[in-house]
């Protein structure tokens, strides 16, 4: 529990990664606000849910990550915060002469601009504190690239670029920034792709698994949601004190090839 006391702002984490990031710091001690861009019952039910299943305080606040001004009133709705995990995304696949110009912004918005506009709102309590752990998920994508993802892969090396600057101008002040990369993460989404590729592959589970999804994955296996999770507590421990402006990759040993 040695974040007791300290409050988390995850967005994006009403499911999938974000959702286990926002799991392990509550587990961790930490008071957290999870975010997406519904507002529904359910919603606002799993927060309950962590926060009994915890003992920590945990809201849901509502907000659309395309929007600037939902971003920067997501932080100060929330009262600020000791720890801000940018989390939010979305993903499209086309050549980059067929990528539709609104899909390109909306991926450049949501997973790159977000981080910006939360951020900038976020330093100043940090700063009044003396402490901050910002943590950007980046992506496998913002060290490498892949065909036909241009929008996902220029706002994850952007990702990378923003918190290297953040990590500068908060040096020597109790605030850390950094990014981390994972490579395939079995979360619902990618779950739900797998019967696809079994037919369109014609080949079993495990096969398809590990032949076309995890093909670029040395591990042979996909990263979890609490492996990510326990990533982003380790940031925020003392022992990561000194971790800053740099990409910390879980992604199977995928960037070394």
């Amino acid at each position: 529990m040695h974040l007791k006391g300290k409050r988390a702002i995850v967005t994006g984490s009403n499911s999938g990664i974000g959702l286990g990031v926002a799991v392990e710091l509550a587990r961790a001690g930490a008071d957290v606000v999870i975010n997406s861009f519904t507002d529904r019952p359910e919603d606002h039910a799993l927060a309950s849910q962590i926060a009994a299943e915890h003992g920590v305080a945990v809201r849901y606040i509502a907000a659309d990550m395309s929007s600037a001004a939902d971003c920067r009133a997501l932080v100060e709705s929330a009262g600020g915060c000791d720890i801000l995990v940018n989390n939010a995304g979305i993903q499209f696949v086309a050549p980059i002469d067929e990528f539709p110009t609104e899909r390109w912004d909306a991926i450049i918005a949501i997973n790159l601009s977000s981080a910006f506009h939360t951020t900038a709102v976020a330093l100043g309590g940090m700063r009044e504190r003396g402490w901050g752990r910002v943590i950007n998920i980046a992506s496998a994508h913002g060290l490498t690239a892949s065909p036909y993802k241009s929008a996902y892969i220029a706002a994850k090396h952007g990702v990378v670029g923003l918190s290297k600057t953040v990590a500068l101008e908060c040096a020597g002040q109790g605030i850390t920034c950094n990014a981390i990369c994972p490579g395939y993460v079995l979360t619902p989404l990618v779950e739900a792709q797998i019967p696809g590729q079994m037919k369109a592959h014609n080949m079993g589970r495990d096969e398809v698994v590990k032949k076309v999804m995890l093909a670029r994955q040395p591990s042979g296996d996909f990263a979890t949601v609490e492996q990510i999770g326990g990533t982003v507590v380790f940031l925020c421990s003392d022992a990561a004190a000194q971790i800053t402006g740099t990409t910390i990759s879980v992604d199977g040993g995928w960037t070394a090839l």
